[in-house]
């Protein structure tokens, strides 16, 4: 029986954090044995935020590092940069074609951008459709991603139906979203969900000093026996009942219990970390691998680029 295709993709825009991990990137890992996984770089989604060259080509090594690091086996998983395969942008044109101004409008990057005031990009504007693409071009099945970022499934839903149904050819397979509702969304230091955008993460490879900073700058409620947000980072680390005589034996003491947090973060991220310095030493190797990932997804990319061709009407020969 055939294994089911997972795909999903993390921009090259700086350092993860244990939100990235526990919201997405663990999946990927958990998942190499159950799927036929592919992820990719998706570096022309990172160029709404990172216009400079170098700085460009080391956040994809960095991230293919990171990758590499956390567990992904290029002989089990498809690894693979979102540019070394021109049949993405193509086909976003292509839905284009069929997508409405109004119907981008409602994305919620788009949205977000508007109500803070920003001047919008075509690139923030339109990325949607080139995500679509990204998906729709390898019949994914499964694509795992947070709460937040449901949305992404949902627009390539609708533009595989509606491309389905404008040119009458079933080319689009329609994917299933994949939420791990326990930890859809990461708390971070703040309380608020972890993102690099609040300043409030603990990055994924972070140095014994970083990790005891963040820790450290919890803010506690002195109102409750509990520090809420020390035990919701905490959770991600241990089981709740692992952690039950530990909280209930130091009701109050909130320093106790950041040292405790930071112990469990410290022995978690220490391996990893240790693994990533391993693998920057052969950056050959990440070549490679990112070469050849990016050479066996683009023959999949021309077979599903033939077939739409073929429906839009373009193939003559």
């Amino acid at each position: 029986m055939n294994k089911k295709i997972l795909l999903s993709g993390v921009k090259p825009t700086g350092r993860p954090h244990i939100g990235n991990y526990f919201g997405a990137m663990k999946q990927f890992v958990d998942m190499q044995d159950e799927y036929n996984c592919m992820f990719f770089i998706a570096d022309y989604h990172g160029l709404n935020f990172i216009q400079d060259g170098p700085e460009m080509k080391q956040q994809i090594i960095d991230l293919a590092l990171d990758y590499l690091a956390l567990g992904l086996d290029p002989q089990k998983s498809l690894i693979y940069k979102q540019s070394d395969i021109p049949e993405h942008t193509e086909l976003a044109w292509i839905f284009d074609t069929i997508t409405t101004m109004s119907y981008l409008m409602r994305a919620h990057a788009y949205k977000d951008a508007e109500a803070n005031g920003k001047e919008i990009s075509v690139g923030t504007f339109n990325y949607p459709m080139l995500m679509a693409a990204d998906i729709l071009m390898y019949d994914a099945d499964i694509v795992p991603v947070g709460q937040d970022q449901k949305q992404h499934v949902e627009y390539a839903r609708d533009t595989a139906q509606k491309f389905n149904h404008i040119f009458k050819k079933d080319v689009f397979k329609l994917p299933d979203v994949k939420i791990m509702s326990e930890v859809a969304v990461v708390p971070g230091i703040d309380g608020r969900k972890m993102s690099k955008s609040y300043g409030n993460t603990i990055p994924l490879f972070a140095t014994d000093e970083e990790i005891e900073k963040a820790v450290m700058s919890i803010v506690t409620d002195s109102s409750g026996e509990k520090p809420e947000r020390v035990y919701a980072i905490h959770k991600l680390f241990k089981s709740e009942l692992e952690l039950a005589s530990l909280y209930d034996e130091n009701k109050g003491k909130y320093k106790v219990l950041k040292e405790a947090l930071i112990l469990d973060i410290k022995n978690f991220i220490r391996p990893l970390r240790e693994k990533r310095e391993q693998l920057a030493d052969d950056t050959e190797y990440v070549l490679d691998v990112l070469r050849e990932g990016g050479k066996r997804a683009k023959l999949k990319a021309e077979r599903k680029m033939e077939q739409v061709r073929e429906a839009i009407g373009v193939k003559l020969y």
